[in-house]
Formats: C-alpha cells, sequence, structure tokens
C-alpha cells in the first residue's frame, strides 16, 4: 500500500502524531501450512509472520542442504519501528548472502541483514559472545533446535565489543535514541556475561532499568538527562573495562 488517507476532520488525531496501521482481520492473509518455532515470544502480527514465511521461502531457492533459518532483532519487537530484517542462515555451503538480501528487498520492500554460519560456528559464537546469546533468546527459526552451549570467555573479543559503546560517551547528542539504546544494550550484556548471568533480551533490559534507574523506552525515545545518565554509564563502562583488562592480563601470564 503505497498511500494511506486519513480524512482532514478526524477525531483523536492531530497533526505530527504517530499512527500504527494494522490488517482489519487476520485471516486476509493465508498463513502457509508450514509452522514456526518461537523461542521468547508468545506472538507476532499477521503481516510480520508473512513475511517471515515470505524470507524463508527466498532462502530456500538459493541454498541446500539447509540446518535452519533463524529471524531475529528488532524485526519481532510489537510495532513496526524496524529497517530491516536480521536473518542467520546455518548453512554448512558458501552462499552468496547479497543475492538473498537483494532479492527480500525486492519481494518484501524490506531490507534483508543475512548473516550465514555453519552451526559449529553458531555454538561458538553462543559460547564466547553475549551478543549470540541475546539475539538467540528472542528469535523465530524455520526448524526447531537445541544448542548445548558451555560459556567460554574470551576476554579480547569482549574488549572489542566493549569499545563500541564508549561511542555513547563521546557523541551523546549526536546519537538517536535507538542508537543509544543499542550502545548500552551491548554494554550490559557483556556485564551479565562476566557475571556468568543469563544474557537475554528481557535479563538485559531489566538490568538497564535497574542500573539507570530509567525506563528502556526513554532511553529509545531520546528524552534523557545527559549529566546523571552519563555519571552511571562512564561508572559501568569503566568497571566492566576494568574487570576485562584484568582478564586479559591474567591470562598472558
Amino acid at each position: 500500500m503505497d498511500q494511506i488517507y486519513i480524512p482532514k476532520n478526524r477525531v483523536g488525531f492531530d497533526i505530527g502524531n504517530y499512527v500504527v496501521i494494522k490488517i482489519l482481520k487476520d485471516e486476509y492473509i493465508e498463513e502457509p501450512a508450514e509452522k514456526l518455532c518461537f523461542y521468547g515470544i508468545n506472538k507476532l502480527e499477521p503481516i510480520k509472520l508473512h513475511i517471515i514465511h515470505e524470507v524463508f521461502r527466498v532462502v530456500d531457492k538459493y541454498t541446500d542442504n539447509l540446518e535452519n533459518v533463524i529471524i531475529t532483532g528488532s524485526f519481532l519487537e510489537k510495532g513496526f519501528s524496524f529497517n530491516d530484517i536480521d536473518i542467520i542462515i546455518v548453512i554448512e555451503n558458501n552462499v552468496k548472502s547479497e543475492r538473498i538480501s537483494e532479492d527480500i528487498g525486492d519481494k518484501i520492500g524490506v531490507n534483508g541483514h543475512v548473516m550465514i554460519l555453519s552451526g559449529k560456528g553458531l555454538i561458538e559464537g553462543l559460547n564466547t559472545d553475549p551478543l549470540y546469546q541475546m539475539m538467540l533468546s528472542r528469535c523465530v527459526a524455520k526448524k526447531r533446535f537445541f544448542y548445548k552451549t558451555r560459556q567460554t570467555i574470551n576476554y579480547k573479543l569482549l574488549d572489542l565489543h566493549l569499545l563500541k559503546s564508549k561511542t555513547l560517551i563521546d557523541n551523546f547528542y549526536l546519537l538517536s535514541g535507538k542508537e543509544k539504546y543499542n550502545f548500552v544494550r551491548n554494554m550490559i550484556s557483556i556485564y551479565l556475561f562476566l557475571e556468568k548471568k543469563k544474557v537475554t533480551v528481557d535479563s538485559v533490559n531489566k538490568e538497564i532499568k535497574k542500573t539507570f534507574g530509567v525506563d528502556v523506552l526513554e532511553i529509545k525515545n531520546n528524552v534523557l538527562n545527559k549529566k546523571s545518565f552519563l555519571k552511571k554509564y562512564k561508572f559501568v563502562y569503566n568497571m566492566v573495562f576494568d574487570s576485562i583488562l584484568k582478564g586479559i592480563e591474567h591470562g598472558s601470564k
């Protein structure tokens, strides 16, 4: 749908209000026979389910001996504020991710951010990288999966990840609310991982609320008080950095 007409004389809507466009009846979208596997999600909007099935059809066209396809990221959050779809393709063969991304964009009108991983590579990521754990804590998969993992702390890898979050300190006013949230989430996921706690979308968001005393929506809506927030942020950042540095120094002895 290219255009949506809202009458000038409308009750309850002022100029500049945000609106969400929803399908009036779910039955307008025919549900494919193939069932999806949900992890950390209760339900999705019907249009998103339709998009996921379409993504799986595109991926099937370009792959053989496929192990799994996993949809994750902001696409799965409530509403329609996502910019792209994060797609993990688990396969041993080489796959041209650019072709898949282009085809998804042409068919769906939403960019596909495709990551190609082997089964072994995915397990290694889950063992060593808190971001992998968080990604798979809330996802939709083509096939049911169970990965037995054993946490291994790679301090140098965590140091590289943490460095990304320093951007918030140096560029507070230049960043959007979503960008700030991503940097905060990145730092807190590393903190939980070092504490050997569960790293999920929910556990990270709860820790953000507990640590900074602000709701996730306040960060995303970019309504933070710079002075008070950055004071806490720098404290946590330095604490996590010191923990990583000690781990690196200890590992080099």
